[in-house]
């Protein structure tokens, strides 16, 4: 009777991490400490940005941008696979499970939108310096940024419109989170057209920006091996190292999930992608950008230099009264 009741039902079932995969206990502590370091890490990158007004710039203003689209994808995911897991309730509802998946297209197209102009913004940085308070001032940055938010929040909201409505047959229950791919595996219709759908904006949201990137990036070059000073082509490349990691690590997994041919018949291999991309990745992020970064990481010692000059103030003026 409650297997029936669960086929009926409108609601979706959540298998897990991994269904039958021995100490899964072990795996969610492992991902809870992750999203530990990756929330103190974007959190205090973006508290260093706009507290210190030396970091009051273009590049920083991006920066700050990504670490707040990691904060909030990884916040979309982790909270909800923990409290499933606890808690012993597999089942969540329709809403609940469309949700999440508005939340992760959106941060994941507008993340894929802002890496692109941080590459702009690199190439302008080096190859026309000059102009480069002019062309991206912050004013206009702000403007790049409201257009990253806006254009993955509406290319979600039309992707999110289509999926759901869906019928679906089976037990509706998903092998990992919700996630366009596994929705569409349950649908009773024939969704080859959507799928095409699918496929032309991830070549959109995906190869037009990584065409853009490398573009970027082999003009940099260019003018880098031109550069007769070695002290110039090593900040060069240090200024682009941090980008350049980053990117293979977003595109990739997205890549593999969304644009591989018959990846909805490899749940585990996507459920795994997934957990990168989600995960993992959001905790590199804030790791790559601020261990190499020498203004940031100036920023973050004067804010400890400053900590302790306030409480000798304070008991100073204790001491008075």
């Amino acid at each position: 009777m409650e297997t029936h009741n669960e086929t009926l039902s409108t609601d979706f079932i959540l298998l897990g991490l991994f269904p039958g995969m021995r100490h899964v206990s072990a795996l969610v502590s492992v991902i809870l400490l992750i999203y530990t370091i990756a929330f103190t890490g974007d959190a205090t990158l973006i508290l260093l940005i706009w507290v210190d007004p030396c970091l009051h710039t273009s590049v920083y203003f991006l920066l700050s941008q990504l670490s707040l689209i990691d904060l909030a994808f990884i916040s979309s995911t982790v909270p909800i696979m923990a409290v499933s897991f606890f808690s012993g309730k597999r089942k969540i509802s329709l809403v609940g499970c469309g949700a999440p998946i508005f939340f992760t297209l959106a941060l994941g197209i507008a993340e894929c939108l802002l890496l692109t102009l941080m590459a702009f913004d690199r190439y302008v940085a080096i190859c026309h310096p000059l102009k480069y308070p002019t062309i991206l001032s912050y004013q206009f940055s702000q403007k790049m940024v409201l257009g990253s938010w806006v254009g993955g929040a509406l290319a979600s909201l039309v992707h999110t419109a289509c999926t759901m409505p869906f019928p679906l047959c089976g037990s509706r229950e998903l092998h990992h989170f919700c996630e366009v791919k596994a929705i569409l595996k349950l649908s009773c219709e024939d969704i080859s057209a959507y799928e095409k759908g699918v496929l032309v904006t991830g070549i959109i949201v995906v190869f037009v920006p990584v065409s853009l990137i490398l573009s970027s990036y082999t003009l940099i070059f260019l003018v880098v091996l031109q550069m007769s000073s070695p002290e110039g082509r090593n900040q060069a490349l240090v200024n682009c190292f941090s980008h350049l990691t980053v990117v293979p690590f977003c595109y990739g997994p997205a890549m593999l999930i969304y644009m591989r041919p018959g990846s909805s018949n490899t749940p585990i291999w996507n459920q795994a992608l997934f957990l990168f991309d989600t995960i993992l990745t959001r905790m590199l992020n804030p790791l790559v950008y601020s261990l190499r970064n020498k203004e940031v990481l100036g920023a973050l010692r004067k804010t400890r230099k400053l900590k302790p000059k306030t409480v000798v103030n304070y008991s100073k003026a204790q001491s008075t009264r």
